[in-house]
């Protein structure tokens, strides 16, 4: 197992040559100017897992490995020329079986890169063969490392070697990984994005203010994804995109009476458009996400015929990919979001004229999250086994601005509780998010499969398109099965209770 050492402020690699020189016999192997650059998803998944990535480049290898964040061992490691940007691409199985399930879609993106000298170092003994093997890291903004490699059969000379290393030149052990210190030099903190919703508010906050403060959260969120939407970098950037967008519209649409009306109108309208705008770009995103999925539904001697849908979608992705890239650069959006962005930082006035801007924003929480709640008991009550399928998809809509809601202000209620509501309400969502999805991949494929008959298209595709739309079909109708006894636990009593007592005012 190799060990790592820091060099004490002011100890140059020169003098710590020299130095231990003096107390081992030592012989310089090579010295050479290499690169190390740490990789991550932009939302830091394999840096949450406990995992570093870093690629080593120098003229003798470039190596990538994988590492604990703990104690910085290493985990795996392939040498490769360059990088690629999922997962699935590395040939290394090895590599591929750690980072497939932690990164899924998203790409590798560099995070930082650090140049230094490489110096590799034996220390020898009589016989002159090599007992311990060192790598010494020469930074220039932060201190030198280096890395001991015992030999097997060499321990005694190991623990020499460490003796004057620790006692003797005054280095000091360490297992922190360099991207820590290189992440603060840039500025930067690990887990600087999350998708997930955390705004703090003071309950007492005025409710416009708050207001201000939720959508210049998600503004930021949006404009995070912005760049690598544009560019396609993966899937995971529109999709974050695409959730900023519906939270800001569902914010617009809940929260009447705080911002002027032809604020709340104006800006309905335009995110309105930018979620229509991504919609198509996002369907087809997930159809080729969802595709080995697709084919593994069917019977192992036809899966192949479905190969051409995925040239299909892929084509049909990219056009709608560049029509959406085009729309984000109009001056539509840009001046629109930047406007948006100008308000939001506007002081609020003293006196507002709206009529629920003065309340509290925890009186406002209260009043929307609980009249939004009672609106999805009425509607979940009201569907029965012939309701039509659009009473499904008003009811999931529904339920989707009372997460929204309740996301949004879960910092001005006890913990434990709203986030057990929203894993119940998450619950329901699944079920109605299911049998919406089944219904429209559903239909979609019927449409591709007409757009495609008039491309000559072989029959055995056609016919692999039909198994896997009753699939589909199978799985709608599942969900809707399902609908009922995901309702009922939804609306049990001591759920009731637990929202009545959490979101009523108090007397």
């Amino acid at each position: 197992m190799s060990l790592q050492f820091d060099f004490p402020a002011g100890l140059t690699t020169e003098r710590f040559i020299a130095k231990l020189g003096n107390m081992a016999r030592t012989q310089l192997v090579s010295r050479q100017y290499s690169l190390k650059t740490y990789y991550d998803s932009f939302d830091w998944r394999l840096y949450t897992k406990g995992i570093t990535c870093e690629f080593n480049r120098s003229k003798a290898a470039s190596t990538l490995l994988l590492k604990s964040l703990e104690n910085d061992l290493i985990i795996a490691s392939t040498e490769i020329k360059e990088v690629p940007a999922f997962s699935q691409q590395f040939q290394a199985e090895e590599i591929r079986n750690i980072l497939a399930p932690v990164l899924e879609m998203r790409a590798l993106l560099p995070v930082c890169t650090l140049d230094y000298e490489t110096y590799h170092l034996n220390i020898i003994n009589n016989d002159e063969k090599t007992v311990v093997r060192l790598t010494l890291e020469e930074h220039e903004l932060f201190n030198n490392r280096v890395t001991l490699q015992p030999i097997r059969g060499y321990d005694k000379a190991a623990e020499h070697i460490i003796e004057i290393l620790t006692a003797k030149l005054g280095l000091m052990p360490t297992n922190k990984p360099l991207l820590l210190t290189a992440l603060k030099l840039q500025g930067r903190k690990p887990n600087d994005y999350s998708s997930k919703l955390a705004i703090n508010l003071d309950p007492d906050m005025r409710a416009d203010i708050a207001a201000k403060y939720i959508y210049s959260h998600l503004l930021k969120a949006i404009k995070d994804n912005e760049q690598g939407t544009i560019a396609d970098t993966d899937s995971e950037f529109l999709h974050d995109f695409r959730v900023a967008v519906r939270r800001t519209r569902a914010g617009l649409s809940q929260l009447k009476g705080v911002l002027p009306d032809n604020i709340t109108a104006h800006y309905t309208e335009f995110f309105s458009w930018l979620g229509q705008s991504t919609g198509s770009t996002r369907d087809l995103d997930v159809y080729l996400l969802n595709f080995t999925e697709y084919k593994n539904t069917l019977p192992a001697s036809i899966r192949a015929d479905l190969d051409p849908l995925h040239d299909f979608l892929a084509a049909k992705q990219q056009k709608a990919q560049k029509e959406l890239a085009k729309k984000l650069r109009s001056s539509k959006y840009l001046s629109t979001i930047s406007e948006w962005e100008q308000y939001l930082k506007e002081q609020a006035p003293l006196k507002p004229v709206e009529p629920n801007a003065k309340l509290t924003i925890k009186q406002l929480a209260d009043r929307r999250i609980w009249k939004s709640y009672k609106r999805v008991l009425r509607e979940g009550r009201a569907i029965t086994e012939q309701s039509p399928s659009e009473a499904l998809h008003e009811l999931r809509k529904s339920c989707k601005k009372l997460r929204y809601l309740m996301e949004f202000f879960q910092s001005l209620y006890p913990e434990n509780q709203i986030k057990h509501l929203i894993k119940n309400l998450k619950g329901l969502q699944e079920v109605l998010g299911s049998f919406q999805d089944y219904a429209v991949q559903e239909n979609k494929l019927k449409l591709f499969s007409e757009e495609m008959l008039n491309n000559n298209i072989h029959a055995n595709t056609l016919l692999a398109m039909g198994v896997l739309i009753q699939n589909l079909d199978t799985l709608r109708c599942n969900a809707r099965n399902d609908f009922s006894s995901k309702f009922a636990a939804f609306k049990q009593e001591e759920n009731q209770s637990a929202f009545k007592s959490l979101f009523t005012a108090k007397a």
